[in-house]
């Protein structure tokens, strides 16, 4: 049943229909011939379930908070202060975008918005100063997928509602690793350019006054992540109160800024409904398809079949990890975490492993899945804001970064207190 669910998946997604059409069609699918239970006589029960939470509430309120610092240019002087800071590394501008997408993903929350923001303001750089396009690009979709790992982060937030694990902790265990994952992104572009100077553009000289003058555009950033993440660990506020007071306070630097008028208002509530109904449909139809899983025993077939295999907990980890990077090739990654999570989380856990760092791990596999083809969103979304040559370029251009994400997976699997040192400080 499982191959059967997966050929007619990928057939799916591979016709072009939407992800939230395709689980729904999976479930009706699997619910007429192996399910014991009919699914519409729970349809009512599955859909309360899916959408009875106040935490899923956080997700429209980190969504606008982007929407926000996007429409108002804050990426833009984000962009240029850090320009002038990491522009004298081997590789230039290629720091300044991983280091904005660092920034930015710590009011984002978004991989797909980070990406697209940065790339609308650094893409016409790099064509100005003659940069290798491919690792520029590839730089930009690596950096994007930040967007998930550093907190806030909108998966994170779908990882603890479908385990009920808890959003504070993981938000701490994603802080060092996202960290981590931005420091080797710059020291890897710094190695290739230093061994290849060409794909690098000329260094870029700036006076210390400039430098220091410029940190002003970094208060934004800086207060916004310093109100919703400690707010949250100062006790203060839920992650949903979090988010709101972020919106709040992205409402307020805008109008500081005077960028905020009405059309900024409408075209970020657009964004935010889209986005929302794109990520809550997807999150309630896989419900759904859990359900008929769940009916036709499909999780207790997968425990009985792996206790019977003898792998014990690190082998069962291994094929865990190959199963994510197999199936992130082909399947979008919000409707990979809601369909798998479910079904393998509790098996991970019943090994043994901690549920915290299963997220972080998990959400680093994720990350891979967005610059890995043929689906790897970010990939796309580069492609499309560089507006030229083809896709195989960004796609050579991230794979210097897969192989980084690769290395910061062994290292979480080798040294798991690189993601669980935070939360046990933090308690």
């Amino acid at each position: 049943m499982i191959a059967i669910a997966l050929i007619v998946l990928l057939v799916l997604l591979f016709l072009s229909i939407p992800v939230a059409a395709t689980l729904m069609a999976l479930a009706l699918f699997l619910d007429e011939f192996f399910s014991a239970f009919p699914l519409h006589r729970a349809l009512g029960d599955v859909l309360w379930t899916a959408s009875d939470s106040f935490l899923l509430i956080a997700i429209p309120l980190f969504i606008l908070l982007g929407e926000i610092l996007v429409r108002t240019g804050v990426a833009r002087t984000t962009y240029e202060t850090l320009e002038s800071w990491l522009s004298w590394l081997p590789g230039g501008l290629l720091h300044a975008n991983i280091g904005t997408a660092t920034l930015f993903s710590a009011t984002s929350g978004s991989s797909v918005a980070t990406a697209a923001t940065i790339g609308t303001v650094a893409m016409p750089q790099a064509r100005a100063l003659g940069y290798d396009e491919r690792l520029f690009a590839g730089s930009i979709a690596a950096g994007g997928t930040l967007g998930i790992m550093i907190p806030p982060s909108i998966n994170l937030i779908v990882y603890g509602f479908l385990t009920e694990t808890s959003i504070p902790r993981l938000f701490a265990a994603g802080l060092i690793p996202g960290l981590l994952l931005a420091l080797l992104f710059i020291l890897g572009s710094a190695l290739l350019c230093a061994i290849w100077p060409t794909l690098g553009g000329p260094k870029r000289h700036h006076t210390w006054s400039q430098r220091i003058g410029g940190l002003r555009h970094l208060v934004p950033v800086l207060t916004l992540f310093a109100l919703v993440v400690g707010s949250i660990y100062a006790g203060w506020a839920t992650p949903t109160e979090a988010a709101a007071l972020g919106v709040v306070g992205a409402l307020a630097i805008a109008a500081g800024m005077r960028r905020l008028n009405l059309r900024v208002m409408i075209e970020a509530i657009d964004g935010t409904m889209r986005t929302t109904a794109m990520v809550m449909l997807i999150i309630i139809t896989s419900y759904f398809l859990n359900f008929v899983l769940a009916s036709a025993g499909v999780t207790d077939d997968l425990n009985a079949f792996i206790e019977g295999a003898g792998l014990g907990p690190y082998g069962t980890l291994m094929m865990v990890i190959l199963l994510y990077v197999v199936l992130g090739f082909f399947v979008e990654t919000l409707s990979l975490m809601v369909i798998t999570i479910p079904i393998v989380a509790p098996i991970i856990i019943a090994q043994g492993f901690d549920p915290v760092w299963f997220g972080i791990l998990l959400i680093l596999l994720i990350e891979m899945a967005l610059i890995t083809p043929p689906v790897g969103l970010n990939l796309y979304v580069v492609q499309s804001v560089r507006k030229r040559g083809v896709l195989n370029d960004v796609m050579v251009g991230a794979i210097p970064y897969v192989v980084i994400m690769i290395l910061v997976a062994m290292l979480l699997v080798l040294l798991p207190g690189i993601a669980l040192y935070l939360p046990s400080i933090l308690g």
